[in-house]
């Protein structure tokens, strides 16, 4: 069902590799609400994935950037502002994470340095990139969104996990900090959502990622919480209902990060 929440608003989507991605559903709700989007990744995952079969689903462009790269985000910003008429930016959603010693197995005692550097620069100084180059270019209107995604394990130590429970920390602290900036400057909002273990691309390269999944789904009162409407709580920050909402990290878990033990995790424990 359509609010028309975002109804003349323009936005950038990062990370919609497929239908399994958050970005994906993010991209599909946000055009459904009256958006107008552009959708945005790195050129090696444009041949990986099918954004562009979503951007001719969403009739829209897809823009090749990385962002880590200051060069890429300008070119992002200024097509993007071509393709929008000049119009400015209302919400973007930061949807980049990747851990090189994760996906190559590393145990997080025997990290490889190097990676573990990569591992920061793609999945948390991208977000502050691209906030620092829509500053600078000044493409962002007054009250605008963005949303970076994050998961629980940047508060507490999952096995596995890896150096991107580090690299999730900095993203969230980056949104604090951000947020403040931007929010004297224009009243930007600027905020990260912790989402359950949802079964994408990027999780399914976490070893166990399975059992995360179980677990947080049996330990939340309301259930591990969907893609799809992680989706939906990201269009409420996009639009005007959220607009005193910011540097917040918030949770959108069913229950899972405050919940101490649920009757279901007894049931199991005990047999």
């Amino acid at each position: 069902m359509s609010y028309n929440l975002l109804k003349g608003k323009r936005g950038i989507i990062t990370g919609a590799l497929n239908e399994s991605s958050i970005a994906w559903f993010v991209a599909e709700r946000a055009v459904e609400e009256g958006a107008e989007i552009v959708l945005t990744n790195a050129p090696i995952s444009l041949r990986m994935g099918k954004i562009n079969e979503l951007a001719e689903k969403l009739n829209t462009i897809v823009i090749p950037a990385d962002a880590t790269s200051t060069d890429d985000i300008e070119n992002l910003y200024t097509k993007a502002s071509e393709h929008f008429g000049g119009e400015k930016i209302d919400f973007i959603l930061h949807s980049i994470g990747m851990s090189p010693n994760v996906r190559k197995g590393r145990e997080y005692n025997d990290l490889n340095y190097d990676f573990f550097q990569k591992s920061i620069d793609i999945s948390a100084l991208s977000f502050h990139k691209m906030m620092q180059v829509a500053d600078k270019m000044d493409v962002l209107n007054e009250g605008a969104s963005i949303v970076g995604l994050s998961y629980i394990a940047a508060q507490r130590a999952y096995p596995d996990y890896g150096d991107m429970s580090q690299a999730k920390a900095v993203l969230e602290s980056i949104a604090r900090s951000f947020g403040q900036k931007l929010g004297e400057k224009k009243g930007v909002r600027v905020n990260t959502i912790s989402q359950s273990p949802t079964v994408t691309t990027a999780g399914q390269g976490i070893t166990g990622f399975d059992v995360f999944v179980d677990f947080a789904d049996m330990l939340s009162p309301l259930g591990n919480a969907s893609a799809l409407e992680c989706a939906d709580y990201v269009i409420t920050l996009f639009s005007d209902l959220t607009r005193k909402v910011t540097m917040q990290n918030l949770f959108h878990d069913g229950g899972f990060s405050t919940a101490g033990i649920s009757h279901a995790m007894v049931d199991r424990l005990s047999k």
